[in-house]
């Protein structure tokens, strides 16, 4: 009678353990794979200043990481539906070794395109990263997923220090090809990341799930997924939107590329660090409510920037900018977590990516012609017409459950 008793508990006590230790290793390679996307952002507007024809084209290569986040996203999507997540990580770790040593190589036949082509090959890798935060979920309790959910997102707090560091101390290694060696370290540390995920253990595709439950069609109609990919979509292309042209105003502005690096350091700390607290404030308050904070702190960004152009000013806007996306994305991830079945949870997940990189990407080209022409002002005051459809979105969204 004990033995059967204390079986069920047993159970539990494995799953609750196996949940532990995805989320503690998603979390780790969460840190280690953000590092990717910091060295893009860090180094390519600057190296695209170099290298492109076109002085307009020099944040383009950050663009492209965009696209290839944006397009990779469907695709990972069906191949997780069918195959389950784990070959999904094993591809996007590949790509992220891919385009370290594809822009190793750029840097040292000073070829724009092909390191292009290694931005591309970066976004596919940071695509795939960005679903570990909906993988910490399937073998989560309900009532545990958006904590699971930020507690990923929370291993991104040591991918802004490792991934500024990293382009701070590897920049001028290989001399005169600036960058390279800090894109060669990247590719390691991706290897890395690629050891660590074999030991996520995730649930495989039950045949339900490879079904797909309800048609797409139906689910994105939803109120709450339309209000959840709106505010997803605005949290993200605005990060993105001035993030991309930051360095770059920086370097126009006569600051260095050390304050740069530091920036963005601050800025994707302060982008991770709250999510040791984000899950709990959605439990507490809700989703909406924290989408709204961060919607709010965006525009505090936007706003400090407008006051100078001291590197304080560059710094406070990055900080701001990077709290505002991490309430932003997280709130509206947690609504996307409300809006599917457990069968749906692989289309509806990636094509709310897709939306939202999708989107980003428009943001991501716009922003270095739009800083090119009419300067870093115009690009801050441009923010603003996207936070208030997403702030009228949410409004729209509080008196409809009213």
């Amino acid at each position: 009678m004990t033995t059967i008793s204390t079986l069920p508990d047993a159970e539990a006590a494995i799953s609750l353990r196996q949940e532990r230790s995805n989320v503690l290793r998603l979390a780790i390679c969460q840190a280690l794979a953000g590092a990717n996307a910091t060295v893009v952002f860090a180094t390519g507007a600057v190296v695209g200043d170099m290298l492109a024809p076109s002085k307009a084209l020099a944040t383009m290569p950050v663009s492209i990481f965009v696209v290839g986040m944006a397009l990779c996203t469907l695709p990972a999507g069906a191949i997780a539906q069918r195959h389950g997540r784990g070959m999904v990580f094993m591809l996007g770790t590949g790509c992220g070794v891919l385009a370290g040593a594809l822009a190793a190589l750029a840097m040292l036949v000073a070829s724009f395109w092909l390191f292009c082509l290694a931005t591309f090959c970066a976004g596919v890798y940071a695509a795939v990263v960005l679903s570990f935060r909906f993988a910490a979920t399937d073998c989560a309790a309900p009532e545990r997923r958006p904590r699971a959910l930020s507690a990923v997102m929370a291993g991104g707090v040591f991918a802004g220090v490792i991934g500024a560091q990293l382009v701070t101390y590897t920049m001028n290694l290989w001399p005169p090809y600036l960058f390279a060696a800090t894109y060669v370290g990247q590719a390691a540390v991706a290897a890395l990341s690629a050891l660590i995920l074999l030991g996520v253990k995730l649930p495989m595709p039950t045949a339900a799930e490879q079904a797909g439950g309800r048609p797409l069609g139906i689910i994105v109609r939803q109120p709450r997924f339309i209000l959840a990919v709106i505010c997803g979509v605005v949290s993200y292309l605005l990060m993105n939107f001035l993030m991309t042209a930051a360095p770059l105003a920086m370097k126009l502005c006569g600051l260095s590329q050390e304050s740069a690096n530091l920036g963005l350091q601050w800025h994707v700390v302060a982008m991770y660090g709250p999510s040791f607290w984000t899950g709990r404030l959605i439990t507490r308050f809700g989703a909406a409510k924290v989408v709204a904070a961060g919607l709010i702190l965006t525009g505090a960004a936007s706003a400090v920037g407008l006051f100078g152009i001291d590197v304080t000013h560059f710094w406070a806007t990055l900080i701001l900018l990077g709290l505002g996306w991490n309430f932003g994305f997280v709130g509206a991830s947690a609504m996307v977590l409300e809006c599917h079945r457990p069968e749906e949870k692989a289309r509806v997940q990636s094509f709310n990516d897709f939306a939202v990189f999708g989107t980003m990407a428009i943001g991501s080209f716009l922003s270095g012609g739009l800083l090119s022409a009419f300067g870093w002002n115009m690009v801050l005051m441009l923010s603003f017409a996207p936070l208030l459809v997403a702030i009228l979105a949410l409004a729209a969204g509080r008196r409809a459950t009213a």
